[in-house]
């Protein structure tokens, strides 16, 4: 594009300067008659030069070469699907921190009555059409909650802008006004799905299909039927949330309890192991059940590149386990990769700094390949567990027993989101760069531990990188032995 504007400026120069010579000459048309060299030049003008500037093939060229152009990077360029799902990406975030659908248009990323979550650098606000797209992805799925929000706003921004069109936009105040009606019709409130309609039929009288819609809520009114296949009280309800509450920005909320503050703290732990002497890791306890400790500065942003280089090229879309089988999930929305020890030398450090600070055999089977994840837009991951709750899950497809334990790299900072939040036990950890999050999935006596049941909050602001390591029970036995208590 750049390249076309600047050869089809150039073409336009020429012919603009063209046009001034000619419109020069004509300036005083009885001394281009009594002038000879006037005439001359002007019968010049238009009988010579006219065809070479008006007729030249250079526009064409300059429209090929952009078309050739574009040929090769549309391969490249977002489809469908990315669009989709950038739209589902936004009402993610609106359900889980509460934001307001206005303030979103405007470019605010806050809560009703409450101050902005996050104020970017730059300003972007949304055009009547992108709140209309939004809004259509929910209606096309029947979400009719998020659709009315989204297309309750382009009404909004469409009746501003009524009249001037613009080149970009692909609906139009009739569209937005067709889809909101029928989203309340649907949502059980008929005379306002009547009243938009009505507002549709004033600009297109004569939409013989919503002629038919207002006469057909005309009579549903008539009789007395004010609600359609859902009670439109529980549609204006939101889902549920991904996250809990407190969870939404990160910080660890709420406090633990008195017993447990006892045991929390922050140390430099060697572990026992030679390998951690001179450089001992930056422990905090972040909770004691389940027990969770995240380690500081555990990378370096060299390290933290150069893996998220290595992965970078390998990433798909992430999966989840389905019974027997891995599937592609909405309540999973990131891409990953895998990466083995020997992919390269900053790899193969991390898994022998892993296994000093965790005390835990890594040689394979015993744990899986780093799984390097990216969180996209709005990238999240809904309540779960890392360890199998079913004997038939594929994670026993290494013959290595369940995932004893999991240590989450965080190899990028985020702006705002993107919290750790461990559900039944009620705290979130922060996205800190080049920190590691560890925890035990396995209770000693080979039981999972329900506290362990977290969710990946969504991205707010920010690309969210991170590293898993899963290590399972086989090779452990003599590194975390079971207790005398059965229970424990």
């Amino acid at each position: 594009l750049r390249s076309y504007l600047r050869d089809e400026s150039s073409r336009l120069r020429r012919l603009r300067r063209f046009y001034e010579k000619v419109q020069a000459l004509h300036q005083d048309p009885e001394a281009s008659v009594d002038n000879p060299l006037l005439a001359f030049s002007l019968i010049k003008r238009l009988h010579s030069d006219w065809p070479s500037v008006i007729y030249s093939d250079e526009a064409t060229r300059n429209t090929q070469a952009l078309h050739a152009g574009l040929g090769e990077v549309e391969q490249e360029l977002p489809g469908t699907e990315d669009l989709d799902g950038a739209a589902r990406a936004l009402m993610r975030l609106q359900d889980v921190y509460a934001l307001s659908v206005k303030g979103l248009a405007n470019g605010l990323f806050q809560r009703a009555g409450h101050p902005p979550l996050y104020s970017p650098g730059r300003h972007v606000s949304l055009s009547a059409d992108d709140c209309f797209h939004v809004g259509k992805v929910a209606y096309d799925t029947g979400d009719y909650y998020h659709s009315i929000a989204w297309l309750e706003e382009a009404v909004s921004l469409f009746r501003l802008s009524y009249g001037s069109w613009n080149l970009e936009d692909r609906s139009s105040l009739e569209d937005a006004l067709d889809h909101l009606a029928f989203s309340y019709f649907m949502a059980g409130n008929i005379s306002h799905a009547l009243s938009l309609s009505r507002e549709f039929l004033s600009y297109d009288p004569s939409n013989q299909r919503v002629l038919r819609n207002v006469a057909k809520y005309e009579k549903l009114l008539e009789m007395g039927t004010g609600a359609s296949r859902w009670d439109w009280q529980g549609c204006h309800d939101p889902p549920p949330l991904l996250c809990p509450p407190h969870a939404l920005l990160g910080p660890l909320s709420p406090q633990p309890a008195p017993e447990q503050l006892l045991n929390l703290g922050c140390s430099y732990e060697t572990n026992s192991s030679p390998y951690l002497l001179l450089q001992p890791a930056k422990k905090e306890m972040v909770r004691m059940q389940p027990y969770v400790a995240l380690y500081h500065d555990f990378i370096t942003d060299a390290e933290a590149e150069t893996i998220k280089g290595l992965a970078g090229p390998w990433l798909q879309r992430s999966v989840v386990a389905s019974g027997e089988k891995q599937q592609k999930a909405e309540y999973r929305i990131s891409k990953s990769a895998w990466l083995k020890d020997t992919a390269d030398p900053v790899v193969w450090a991390l898994d022998q700094r892993i296994a000093a600070v965790t005390g835990l055999d890594l040689r394979p089977p015993y744990a899986e390949y780093l799984q390097v994840v990216n969180y996209g837009l709005g990238g999240h991951y809904e309540p779960h567990f890392d360890h199998a709750t079913s004997m038939k899950s594929p994670l026993y497809r290494m013959k290595s027993g369940n995932r004893i334990a999991t240590i989450m790299i965080y190899l990028s900072a985020v702006e705002a989101g993107g919290s750790t939040a461990f559900i039944y036990a009620n705290f979130s950890v922060p996205v800190v760069k080049n920190a590691a999050l560890f925890w035990w999935n396995l209770r000693r006596n080979g039981n999972g531990d329900e506290d362990t049941l977290h969710a990946g909050c969504p991205v707010l602001a920010g690309d969210k990188w991170v590293a898993n390591k899963w290590i399972h029970e086989h090779g452990q036995e003599f590194r975390r032995p079971c207790s005398a208590d059965p229970q424990d």
